[in-house]
């Protein structure tokens, strides 16, 4: 802990208190300014004292609404030291398909041992429960019943979990998944409160939620601002790293300023950019969309550049350089 110059020196365990209690209330920022030192001599003082004591220090919130957000029952809470999470979203799993991303997925959940797993949304379609007609012109466009895709859902999500048994499994809910509940929901309200009428029922190992948060400057939702400039837009608006799905674009946008640099990063799609779940609504359109995920290396507390895995084939992804046959 620093000591102001002519303070009498305090034992080690005092020192301790001192500095937690001043860095739980006035922040790295407060600390330093009131002994005249440089904020980094700050944090390399949080450092140590979380290593030695196994806790994780936080600074006060900057105010109510951060405050709120960080214990709203709709959110869960990650404190990561180090450790690798891995983000996949938007997989409109489909019965008898297993994309390339999606495959890639599971085998990145075996390879890199992962403390956290989040499926970002929209893991269900719910064709059948859209506003968009079965395609008539072809057999290619007839939709799975809500059963077909519940039990695909279920399937793909228990490989998943069976790929990485020592993470945490996190499922922020999207809108394709909102389908699910909304259309029986409409049509006979009084069942709302039933076991069963809605979808995380039926995923029962997966925490379901709307937003994980990850050690107070991540947050993993799946959808926010929308246009093809969302990922910055983000960040940009939640003063966070932000994480998000929905918009399947794949991408990583960082941002700079006085606070220092976060990330607004675009999960992709676990699906195929063509393949039958988007039939009907796309209309075989040139999609600025890409298959892949997002990987989130965690060290010292500190999110390092955050990385994607590309499937640029039906066969194989791209990561650090590499093409991998999955």
């Amino acid at each position: 802990m620093p000591r102001p110059k002519g303070s009498v020196a305090h034992n080690e365990a005092t020192d301790r208190r001192t500095f937690l209690q001043e860095f739980t209330s006035l922040g790295a920022a407060g600390v330093a300014k009131k002994y005249g030192i440089a904020e980094r001599n700050v944090y390399a003082r949080r450092r140590k004292l979380e290593d030695m004591l196994g806790v994780q220090l936080t600074p006060p919130a900057k105010g109510g609404h951060v405050q709120q957000l960080d214990q709203h029952p709709a959110t869960r809470q990650l404190h990561i030291r180090n450790g690798i999470v891995l983000v996949g979203s938007d997989a409109h799993f489909w019965p008898g398909i297993h994309s390339a991303a999606f495959r890639a997925f599971v085998q990145f959940c075996q390879k890199l041992n992962p403390v956290a797993v989040v499926m970002n949304g929209d893991a269900y379609d719910g064709a059948r429960v859209s506003r968009w007609p079965d395609g008539s012109w072809s057999d290619m466009g007839a939709k799975p019943t809500v059963l077909q895709e519940l039990e695909a859902t279920q399937a793909a999500l228990s490989e998943i979990k069976k790929a990485s048994p020592k993470a945490r499994h996190l499922f922020p809910l999207g809108n394709h998944d909102s389908r699910f509940e909304m259309r029986l929901i409409q049509q006979v309200p009084e069942y709302a409160e039933v076991h069963g009428t809605k979808l995380k029922d039926h995923i029962p190992d997966w925490e379901a939620c709307w937003a994980v948060l990850i050690n107070k400057d991540i947050v993993i939702k799946h959808r926010f601002k929308s246009g093809i400039h969302a990922p910055h837009n983000n960040t940009l608006w939640a003063g966070r790293t932000m994480v998000t799905g929905h918009l399947h674009s794949l991408k990583v946008m960082p941002l700079s300023d006085y606070n220092g640099t976060r990330w607004g990063i675009d999960c992709g799609t676990l699906a195929d950019p063509y393949g039958p779940q988007f039939y009907n609504y796309t209309e075989v359109n040139p999609l600025n969309w890409r298959a892949g995920f997002a990987v989130l290396t965690i060290k010292d507390g500190e999110l390092v550049w955050p990385e994607v895995v590309w499937a640029n084939s039906a066969n194989t992804v791209q990561w650090r350089g590499e093409v991998i046959k999955v």
